[in-house]
């Protein structure tokens, strides 16, 4: 009777509703503390004009008004929207063909989908030296070899100013492909296989089902596929800076290397924070209006 007594005590005890938020407790402290402090405090700098060993002076609006003035950021800008929108685009389609190719629950598939995700998990440190080699400036590297195949004469894929950035979107797109790829397979496998036979009844080819029946299906798949590209994308800089460091001559900057190197090289504290709180505030603000637009939609289709 005692034991049972202690047991049903003890399964109140961990039924209570605290319990759940104390084993979270130092999770949420740990992220709290190395998350939203820094962020609120990077909001402070944003303020004052902040340098390596020096006081903190107020300047106000002074460093926003700067940065929308400041023409090596909108060229970085430029930049950064160019690569987001060739690898976002480049990468679902590719994605979604492959996903096409790959959906189903033959062994043989898990295996390829298995192999090709490999890239997805790959540290992006790792993935620029890998393109790197690939890349050499030399006729060693792989895509000299098959330049050389066609008579063309060695390129310098990272060195070129003309070649650098098309080179990291190619390396972004091979990293992301097999990401939305998984994306693009779980969202055909809840398509209505019973549409696809109602085609197939109807005379309807690969294509026209592919129109009329999969692409309506998983719209809103691509949609996720393109916010969350258009995020990875906003925020790219270790495969940027770990190939190209911005370069050459800027032919690669992006704004988070523009961030980076204006805190941690030109120690302009305030200035960077400025920046960082300016690309903070259009990702908010162009997620947030993607997640309304969705909810609307949602609500025309009931």
């Amino acid at each position: 009777m005692r034991l049972t007594m202690k047991r049903n005590a003890r399964g109140l005890a961990t039924r209570h509703p605290i319990v759940p938020w104390l084993f979270l407790l130092p999770a949420i402290a740990v992220f709290v503390t190395f998350k939203f402090v820094p962020m609120l405090r990077g909001l402070e700098m944003s303020f004052y004009q902040v340098h390596f060993g020096s006081d903190w002076q107020w300047v106000g609006l002074e460093n926003f008004e700067r940065a929308f003035a400041d023409t090596d950021l909108h060229a970085a800008v430029v930049q950064t929207a160019l690569y987001v929108a060739v690898s976002v685009i480049a990468s679902a389609a590719i994605a979604f063909f492959l996903a096409l190719a790959l959906e189903g629950p033959a062994r043989h598939l898990r295996i390829i989908r298995t192999a090709m995700f490999l890239p997805a998990v790959t540290s992006a440190a790792v993935v620029a030296q890998i393109w790197q080699i690939l890349l050499a400036p030399t006729p060693e590297g792989i895509g000299n070899t098959i330049l050389g195949w066609f008579g063309v004469a060695p390129a310098g894929f990272f060195s070129d100013p003309d070649l650098a950035l098309g080179s990291l979107i190619a390396m972004q797109i091979w990293k992301t492909v097999p990401y939305d790829m998984m994306i693009f397979i779980a969202g055909l496998t809840g398509v209505n296989r019973e549409l696809y036979d109602a085609a197939a009844v109807d005379g309807a080819r690969w294509h026209h089902r592919l129109w009329y029946v999969t692409l309506p299906a998983i719209r809103h798949t691509f949609v996720i596929v393109g916010v969350l590209g258009f995020i990875r994308g906003v925020r790219v800089f270790t495969e940027v800076y770990s190939s190209t460091g911005g370069g050459p001559g800027g032919a690669t900057e992006v704004v988070m290397t523009y961030v980076y190197k204006a805190g941690f090289v030109q120690f302009d504290y305030g200035y960077a924070s400025a920046v960082s709180c300016l690309l903070f505030l259009f990702t908010a603000v162009t997620t947030v209006t993607y997640l309304a637009v969705r909810q609307r939609s949602k609500r025309h289709e009931r």
